[in-house]
């Protein structure tokens, strides 16, 4: 996945900030004092404002009279946020995070599989099919078949017709992608291709059943692969 990389003063300050509270040096509770940091960042208030009402529409902070503005528990975050989860995978702080996505992914994935087994155009199954053939030119190439299996994710959420699937995927992308590289970093990995094939001939032979549980073995096996490879690392 290519790095995120801000745009212009907001986004570059937005980040910054963000930065701060999930590293951990704004705990739950700090109150942040803006003047301090107006200073530090060298910006109008009007700027360090705006870029607080971005982290606030998030969930990470709040501001309140005689309070002043403070970093919120992370069970108040909107975890759903695509920045929110790239922050996260950034920080590395939170080993639970990818075994919470690997348990969204075992409800969400083999799901959308079944419902895409009834509604797959041949545009859906050709996309699909153009995914599984990246995967097998990938070979060794570790970022290839990052982007290869993105696509091939991506692509399972289209072929749903279903607009809220499809906004859930941008969320699961970001942390398969973390997952993904550190699966393929630690060690050669087995062949993607053929559980993937399994999934498209489900849904090409109009199969929920078996297109469900080819995904929901998927799933599986891409969980015992993820702590497979935090032992290869550790």
């Amino acid at each position: 996945m290519t790095e995120h990389r801000p745009r212009g003063l907001h986004g570059q300050t937005v980040e910054a900030l963000a930065s701060r509270i999930l590293s951990g040096e704004w705990g739950e509770g700090t109150v942040l004092d803006l003047p301090a940091l107006r200073e530090e960042l060298d910006i109008s208030l009007t700027a360090l404002r705006e870029a607080l009402k971005v982290l606030a529409a998030k969930g990470m902070i709040d501001a309140r009279q005689k309070h002043g503005t403070f970093v919120q528990p992370r069970e108040r975050w909107n975890l759903l946020d695509a920045d929110v989860m790239r922050w996260q995978t950034a920080a590395a702080d939170n080993p639970r995070l990818l075994d919470e996505l690997t348990e969204v992914r075992a409800v969400v994935e083999p799901a959308a599989a079944r419902i895409a087994a009834g509604r797959a155009t041949d545009e859906d199954v050709e996309g699909l099919r153009a995914a599984l053939a990246d995967m097998a030119a990938a070979g060794d190439d570790a970022e290839a078949s990052v982007q290869a299996d993105l696509a091939f994710h991506r692509r399972l959420m289209a072929a749903t017709h279903n607009n809220f699937l499809m906004r859930v995927e941008r969320v699961i992308a970001i942390g398969l992608a973390e997952r993904d590289k550190l699966v393929h970093g630690a060690a050669p990995a087995a062949d993607p291709v053929p559980s993937h094939r399994k999934v498209v001939d489900a849904i090409v032979a109009g199969d929920p059943v078996a297109a469900e549980e080819a995904m929901l073995t998927l799933v599986t096996k891409a969980g015992e692969d993820l702590a497979k490879a935090r032992r290869t690392r550790s």
